[in-house]
């Protein structure tokens, strides 16, 4: 391993990432040092050197110039993970570029629909140029000439011009205008210049582009690096999805800490966990970004007595939790499971993020503090650590990263102790979502009651600060809460983690969705694979086993329990459960359900609205078209559910069971 001790934690800051990929990649310490290293569960590995990287980056930017492409056009990259998406990335912000990271769909697939996130980001940015391997060209060429296809999604894919990575990379010229400079100079991507569109996860609502600047991007990823302590010392370790979100942060973070991150697929993670484990053990890991749902399933199936290699986790300072909320007794037991193995019950960093902000936020993680010793909120950890009084050191590195938690209906501060939604204020703040202005003003543009404050971000986030250390407590989403009677309410997550604990047994751990239809909560728990076929007693017993649990830890009544085969409950590529979408397959029969139970009470059936939509919005006449509208939707909506559960009814729940 190379010293780094002449590195200098003040080393001037860049305005863009891509500028220190050329800094970098001039010293001679750094020119053969590994930048990203590629590893698959076959131990093959392939290595960017920082000079490697800078050549590739600087030679594909060449290419993309010499095209027809205009500074600023928008492309597509539809690269499989791997060292190549992340030379295209750096590439494009280095050619002027607005890029969109896709995962690729798989052509031979197109036939299953299994494009729609594809067509929502072909329709919405409108992009010049795709990116994409030579033989996934051809498998689209096939599809867009095959008579079975769909039409429109076919015609979208021929509007776009098709550009070879191999080419690309092999110097080739395609399509070249002949009017256009063959040797254009390097003119990146400036800091108030959007380089990069990255969507939403999905968990509460459509997927939304967000509008992410150069600038923004690069500031993120520095106060990153300062609140992780990252330096050219640092080794990562991530499976996490390298088009959005963390995952792709943390390819910008790598360079602009000068470290080294070694990349595996999320596939590979799960097919085995324990690679990841064996990943940490054998580059001497520093850092490594996990969600939550991590450890339950690495204690549950990393297999540490398994594999042939040793397991030594002692060289990690960050384990980053990045998704909330974080539960604290799963933490808990992965750290007991594996404090043999040399893991340090300091290295936990639980954290908070969203795609609005780029990813990061904050964290809860210093290096003189234990998790252990961290007081938990209605079983949580805290997500971040706000500026206080006691941390003056703590405030100055993050004095341009303001964070309140704010009354919904006011938008004043609320007093510590009190739950309400998180806003963000930041340098890093996105720029707004493509193409939906009113949704931009909405978000990106709120204002605390005092008109003269900066613009805040509407997370759409609950949390609360509690304690002199001032931690901030991510305790759900505003769209997941569940309202009950008597104005309380409760968060899904707490229902759902009570379901699954009465049946761990039987049900899939991170698969069970909790939500309203109408007046009734409804659970929706997938049935471990090998339980499908059990016996509907079994079942039956199952479904109240829940009901008992939820209603005796939370006191919530359960109308509805719903199980359902595994890969029925949505997630997003993150892992995080979309109930919304649970919801609709549900009313939709689109699930694929085992056993169902009902709760026969009178007071859970509903009877059909007096209202119709049509009436209501003749009442709202004159408040304006799009509330109407709005108004209108969810008047529709709530038809839908109210009737879903009226027909639910003891005499018709077998004829229910079968169309579901």
């Amino acid at each position: 391993m190379i010293n780094y001790e002449n590195y200098d934690p003040c080393f001037p800051d860049q305005p863009v990432v891509d500028l220190y990929l050329q800094v970098w990649s001039k010293l001679p310490t750094f020119h053969s040092k590994p930048a990203f290293i590629w590893s698959t569960d076959h131990d093959q590995e392939n290595k960017l050197t920082y000079g490697q990287l800078n050549h590739s980056v600087q030679c594909i930017s060449s290419q993309l110039s010499s095209l027809s492409l205009q500074r600023g056009d928008t492309v597509v990259i539809l690269c499989p993970p791997g060292l190549g998406l992340v030379e295209f990335i750096f590439g494009c912000q280095r050619a002027g570029l607005l890029s969109i990271p896709v995962s690729p769909p798989d052509p031979s697939c197109f036939d299953q629909q299994n494009y729609h996130h594809l067509v929502r980001v072909l329709s919405q940015t409108k992009p010049k140029a795709a990116i994409a391997h030579r033989d996934y060209i051809a498998s689209v060429g096939q599809y867009i000439s095959s008579s079975s296809n769909n039409k429109k999604f076919a015609q979208l894919l021929q509007n776009l011009r098709w550009i070879s990575t191999d080419d690309v990379k092999a110097g080739k010229r395609i399509d070249v205008d002949s009017n256009s400079s063959s040797n254009l100079l390097y003119n990146g991507s400036k800091t108030d210049e959007v380089y990069l569109i990255q969507y939403t996860s999905g968990a509460t609502g459509i997927p939304k582009p967000v509008l992410v600047t150069a600038g923004s991007a690069a500031h993120n990823v520095r106060t990153a690096r300062r609140a992780y302590d990252l330096n050219p010392n640092s080794v990562i370790v991530s499976w996490l999805p390298q088009y959005h979100d963390c995952g792709l942060m943390f390819l910008l973070l790598t360079i602009v800490s000068g470290a080294t991150c070694v990349l595996t697929s999320p596939s590979a993670f799960v097919t085995r966990p324990r690679l990841w484990l064996e990943l940490i053990t054998k580059f001497k890991a520093t850092c490594t970004p996990v969600p939550s749902f991590t450890f339950p399933l690495v204690v549950k199936r990393g297999g540490i007595d398994k594999g042939t290699s040793l397991i030594n986790l002692w060289s990690l300072k960050n384990l980053i939790i990045i998704n909330e909320p974080i539960y604290k007794k799963s933490v808990e037991e992965f750290v007991n499971v594996f404090k043999q193995f040399g893991l340090n019950p300091s290295s936990i960093s639980p954290s908070y993020g969203l795609a609005e902000n780029c990813t990061f936020v904050s964290t809860a993680w210093n290096s003189a503090t234990n998790f252990q010793d961290i007081p938990c909120h209605n079983k949580l950890l805290p997500s971040a650590r706000l500026a206080s009084s006691r941390h003056e050191e703590y405030e100055q590195e993050n004095e341009d990263m303001e964070i309140v938690v704010v009354n919904e209906d006011t938008y004043e501060p609320v007093e510590d102790g009190i739950e309400g939604e998180i806003w963000v204020s930041s340098p890093s703040n996105a720029s707004g979502y493509l193409g939906h202005p009113f949704l931009t003003r909405e978000i990106f543009q709120a204002r605390l009651g005092n008109s003269t404050s900066p613009f805040f971000i509407r997370t759409g986030d609950i949390g609360i600060v509690k304690g002199e250390e001032r931690f901030l407590y991510v305790t759900g989403r505003c769209a997941d809460v569940i309202k009950l009677e008597n104005n309380q309410q409760i968060h899904s997550h707490y229902v759902e983690t009570a379901a699954y604990n009465s049946c761990a047994n039987y049900l899939r751990g991170g698969c069970v969705a909790a939500f309203k239809i109408s007046k009734t909560i409804a659970l929706v728990a997938e049935i471990q694979q090998q339980r499908s076929e059990i016996d509907n007693r079994v079942l039956r017993m199952v479904c109240e086993k829940i009901k008992r649990a939820v209603l005796e830890e939370e006191r919530v009544e359960i109308g509805l329990v719903v199980l359902v085969r595994s890969g029925n409950v949505p997630k997003t590529t993150s892992g995080k459960i979309q109930r919304w979408v649970a919801k609709d397959r549900l009313i939709g029969g689109q699930m694929s359900v085992v056993e169902m139970k009902m709760d026969s009470s009178e007071n859970m059936l509903m009877s059909r609205p007096m209202m119709t939509s049509s009436s209501s919005a003749s009442k709202r006449k004159g408040e304006g078209t799009r509330r109407e509208s709005e108004e209108g939707r969810r008047s529709v909506i709530v038809e839908q559910e109210e009737s879903f559960v009226s027909f639910f009814s003891l005499q018709n729940r077998h004829s229910l069971l079968s169309l579901l």
